[in-house]
């Protein structure tokens, strides 16, 4: 078979799909990045991809993505006792130490200061967000945001990992700035992290007798945490884990602007999400995630030579789990491409249904811990969003699929009247 790496990355999120409508009903088999791999979907693949006798995700991922979206030694790169051990530290902090109903309160804030200046300007929305759900997770997880511009700087650098790991030809320049920031923040992290350590010996010896506790922090808890060995993670891999909280909460951007466009193209919806009534919001941003592309597939790699309803997978094969083309199956949901928020309507999506950031379970599996964090974000801000009165001007707002990761193309521009914009 031919290496499909090259069409992958030009044709993007209808890759995978066109491929399977061409082979039909079943797996299809293809070859990327030089090896032999399979494409997999629906609940019951979904339950086969996280079993970790069928795939492991040890040296799966590819350097461009490790070195701009979840950097080296992450969570993502583990299998096994290892990655059960680090997982539950991203469970314990979006649980116990800071919270996702902590984050939403921050992102209320943040939402109502950042409106007060919209009225009477034009915005593009894509900036506006990222900006804010910066300043948000960066002041929920104790990362310091203090000198002048930090906030829009540290921004930038995390819309950049997540905008330059599937980058080919022209956009290639966007993988270099991504890489860039990548090492920027991870340097900035590892001194904070050392920070951290240093005056945590201080403050034990300062602690005794007077019972004061430091304050607890996603950031002070990465920076304590110990591996399955007992040993402090080293400073810039711990500041790759603080990356893991950051990142994919600002990446929660993509979503809000195809919200935004959702809203747009379907303006009959505006008054009961503005209304926030009963489970509508998230409703909503269950729809919007299902509908809108954001990851194409998962991939990993099969541990020895292992079979999928009769189909015998070579060990060392690349396993791909078909999100995309998962979330648009008519088989599993009727109208696939009408954005419909009545469909999860009165229930939540089953474990393996729904897989816009992958399945499985989130406490001890590979599934994205933060899709709650997605979640809690969306049904803060898109209720907010239809509140405010705006105006869409012409601009161009088709969503290319042959750009991963995708959104409208100008970034979603909105007008605001000078009047009071909560109406």
């Amino acid at each position: 078979m031919l290496d499909n790496t090259l069409p992958l990355l030009t044709q993007g999120y209808a890759w995978l799909p066109d491929l399977s409508r061409r082979k039909g009903p079943g797996p299809v088999r293809t070859r990327l990045l030089g090896k032999p791999a399979i494409a997999l979907r629906g609940p019951a693949a979904v339950a086969f991809f996280y079993d970790e006798d069928h795939v492991r995700r040890r040296s799966a991922l590819p350097e461009p993505v490790l070195s701009t979206l979840f950097g080296k030694k992450a969570v993502h790169t583990l299998d096994g006792a290892e990655h059960r051990q680090r997982k539950a530290l991203f469970v314990t902090l979006l649980k116990d130490v800071a919270g996702v109903a902590g984050l939403t309160r921050h992102v209320e804030e943040e939402w109502e200061r950042t409106t007060e200046r919209w009225p009477g300007r034009r915005v593009t929305l894509f900036d506006e967000v990222s900006l804010l759900l910066t300043r948000s997770v960066c002041a929920w997880a104790g990362v310091p945001l203090d000198r002048p511009g930090e906030a829009a700087r540290t921004a930038h650098d995390l819309i950049a990992m997540v905008d330059g790991f599937a980058t080919a030809g022209p956009r290639h320049w966007q993988a270099r700035r991504a890489r860039r920031a990548r090492r920027r923040q991870e340097a900035r992290l590892a001194r904070l992290v050392e920070e951290i350590r240093e005056a945590d010996v201080t403050d034990e010896a300062a602690r005794d007798g007077t019972g004061r506790e430091p304050e607890p922090s996603v950031v002070r808890a990465v920076a304590l945490h110990r591996n399955v060995d007992g040993a402090w993670l080293d400073p810039r891999t711990a500041a790759v884990e603080v990356l893991n909280v950051l990142r994919p909460t600002v990446a929660v951007t993509w979503y809000a602007v195809f919200g935004a466009h959702a809203l747009h193209r379907n303006p009959a919806l505006r008054k009961p999400l503005a209304a926030n009534g009963a489970g509508y919001a998230r409703a909503f941003a269950h729809e919007v995630r299902r509908l809108y592309p954001f990851a194409p597939f998962v991939a990993g790699l099969a541990p020895g030579d292992v079979d999928w309803q009769g189909e015998r997978i070579p060990q060392g094969s690349l396993i791909l789990l078909d999100l995309y083309g998962q979330n648009h199956d008519p088989g599993l949901w009727r109208e696939p491409y009408t954005f419909d928020p009545e469909r999860f309507s009165g229930r939540e999506p089953g474990r393996d249904e729904l897989v816009p950031q992958g399945g499985g379970e989130a406490s001890e599996g590979h599934r994205c811990p933060g899709e709650d964090v997605t979640l809690a974000v969306l049904s803060t801000v898109l209720p907010r969003l239809a509140q405010l009165e705006y105006r869409v001007p012409e601009q161009d707002l088709r969503i290319p699929l042959n750009r991963m990761p995708t959104r409208p193309r100008s970034g979603f521009v909105v007008e605001f009247t000078r009047k009071d914009h909560h109406g």
